[in-house]
């Protein structure tokens, strides 16, 4: 296709360029008409390199064009020029984080404890909020944040030694696996959390409280549920009631921008029970979920074609955990861990030119999957490659 220009264009679709090849033609008509028809351009010719060298200069600069231009929109600017736009939502990109777990401390009542730190069954160090105060009922829940980098695990019942031995502390224990720490987020996620974070000034309370729990730091995943009937639910939410269901982030801070968010006399619902102030100065519990682990695993059966090699089997059990593992809370819309979709995560390694999938089948908590498998709605799905079973014929 012939071209008027080599720069750019803007119009109501969008900014587009022309390509390399097209501003080498332009070029070469160009030189033609000054130099005559006849002037020899091909590849192997001085001229022409030259013009494909003045090409591949326009061709670059109208790359970065695009962008900068596509860098004001969230929806397509990438790297340092989204987390600069996510700011105008007040929010920023997370760093990479370190896991959390609630605690249960169990004491005498009005003992402090300062700088605590708890010990799991592998050694790590999880420590407590630099000053705690058991209450009169004996018992405090906090959240302690591991003292290593990454995604530090912990199964529920795990941390339960005291790590720096304190007057009064008679115990401690986590009730739920702790939530694991996270890398530095990845765009997708952030422009999906900027899309969230749009409803913190909103006037559905819901999608306020959702806005602002997003945006507590070590939060990875939530759901939130309303029960606006006048009888309990499927999911045993009492009427009138919001439930959160969390993954990382500090408790009280998830407890007070939810008291800061809800209406007067709502109710909330979880096994998690924190009390802060309200607006004014009175103390109310707020209660919430932290997300119980569902593990499910995987059969999977291929035929071998000609390309096929055992790395990619291991891309195969990778991609069918690496699906299981980012199903949101409770399955999200569909509530399950999906049979199809874990077919197209198998699928989508080799390019369908390694093998053939042939049999796939899902087995959760309760068994073998119908084909799906059913998440509660306060569940997430875990699994690991060495979960998946790979048999090749």
């Amino acid at each position: 296709m012939a071209i008027t220009t080599t720069a750019p264009t803007i119009d109501a679709s969008g900014i587009t360029a022309p390509t390399y090849a097209e501003v080498l033609e332009y070029l070469q008509d160009q030189y033609r008409a000054i130099y005559g028809p006849d002037v020899y351009l091909e590849a192997d010719s001085q001229d022409g390199q030259l013009l494909a060298v003045f090409a591949s200069a326009i061709n670059d600069a109208n790359a970065v064009a695009i962008s900068i231009y596509r860098s004001f929109s969230p929806a397509t600017a990438q790297d340092d020029a989204l987390s600069s736009n996510v700011k105008i939502n007040g929010i920023g990109r997370k760093a990479a984080s370190f896991s959390s777990a609630d605690l249960v401390v169990v004491g005498q009542a009005g003992r402090p404890i300062n700088n605590g730190i708890a010990k799991d069954a592998n050694g790590n160090k999880w420590a407590l909020p630099p000053s705690i105060t058991i209450p009169p009922g004996g018992q405090i829940t906090v959240t302690a944040t591991c003292q290593t980098l990454g995604a530090v695990s912990a199964a529920a019942g795990t941390i339960n030694q005291i790590g720096t031995p304190t007057l009064g502390w008679q115990s401690v224990t986590n009730p739920s696996a702790a939530a694991e720490g996270a890398p530095v987020e990845k765009d997708a996620a952030l422009r999906q959390r900027q899309t969230v974070s749009t409803a913190l000034p909103s006037l559905t309370v819901l999608d306020g409280i959702i806005g602002a729990v997003s945006n507590i730091a070590g939060v990875t995943r939530l759901a939130a549920y309303e029960n606006d009937t006048n009888a309990t639910d499927a999911n045993g939410i009492p009427a009138h009631s919001i439930s959160l269901v969390v993954e990382g982030g500090d408790a009280t801070a998830i407890a007070q921008a939810t008291a800061a968010k809800k209406t007067p006399g709502s109710g909330t619902y979880g096994t998690t029970a924190i009390v802060v102030l309200d607006v004014y100065g009175r103390p109310i519990t707020i209660r919430f979920y932290r997300p119980s682990t569902a593990n499910v695993s995987a059969a999977v059966t291929v035929k071998a074609l000609s390309g096929y090699t055992s790395a990619v089997g291991d891309a195969i059990k990778q991609a069918v955990s690496d699906y299981i593992n980012a199903v949101a809370i409770g399955g999200g819309e569909s509530g399950a861990v999906e049979w199809a979709d874990s077919i197209t995560a198998a699928n989508s390694v080799g390019g369908g030119t390694a093998f053939k999938l042939t049999a796939l089948a899902l087995t959760g908590p309760g068994g073998a999957g119908v084909p799906d498998v059913v998440l509660s709605f306060n569940q997430v799905a875990a699994c690991t490659p060495a979960a998946v079973t790979l048999t090749v014929t």
